[in-house]
């Protein structure tokens, strides 16, 4: 028996893929959901514009220069949930997709990205809050910029292909 026994059967298990090869919807979801990733990290999510200046921030600024600034937690946090994990979801989605892995395995880390997927929202909350936080003030307003949309987007196709790749789990 090898190492890697645990979590692959050895014995004529296969990958989602090939049980449900005319399943083109998931790996494609999965694609376009890592690309808007991407560029919602890069683009700019925030316009904060204060009396005497304006500054617009994306995740990926946002985590640096709270970086700089020595907020190293806060820092942390979001480099965590808003970079870290939905990449690491992304890879497990195709991994559940392309790796023949045991059947428990499958529904342990699919229940896991389902439950764990909850939380990716949270950033767009935050931004929500904050931009109306700031509308409420009378020194500073908020504007919302393209990127929080395809962070947003990225997120709800990932939850969507974890719920897919749950429901044909569950159907094995």
């Amino acid at each position: 028996m090898q190492c890697g026994s645990i979590i692959f059967r050895m014995s004529g298990t296969k990958s989602l893929n090939s049980l449900y090869p005319k399943r083109i919807d998931i790996p494609i979801l999965t694609a376009v959901s890592g690309i808007l990733l991407l560029i919602g990290l890069a683009q700019p999510v925030i316009t904060v514009q204060k009396l005497w200046d304006s500054n617009t921030q994306s995740i990926l600024s946002s985590v640096i220069n709270l970086w700089k600034d020595t907020d190293y937690f806060l820092a942390a946090v979001i480099f965590f949930f808003s970079m870290i994990f939905p990449i690491f979801k992304l890879f497990s989605l195709f991994a559940l997709w392309f790796i023949p892995l045991r059947e428990n395995t499958q529904k342990t880390l699919v229940g896991m990205l389902e439950m764990l997927g909850r939380w990716s929202m949270l950033d767009v909350f935050v931004c929500a809050v904050l931009i109306v936080t700031l509308k409420l003030g009378a020194l500073a307003s908020a504007k919302i910029e393209d990127g929080i949309y395809y962070f947003a987007v990225s997120i709800f196709l990932a939850m969507t292909v974890s719920e897919l790749l749950g429901r044909l789990i569950r159907k094995q």
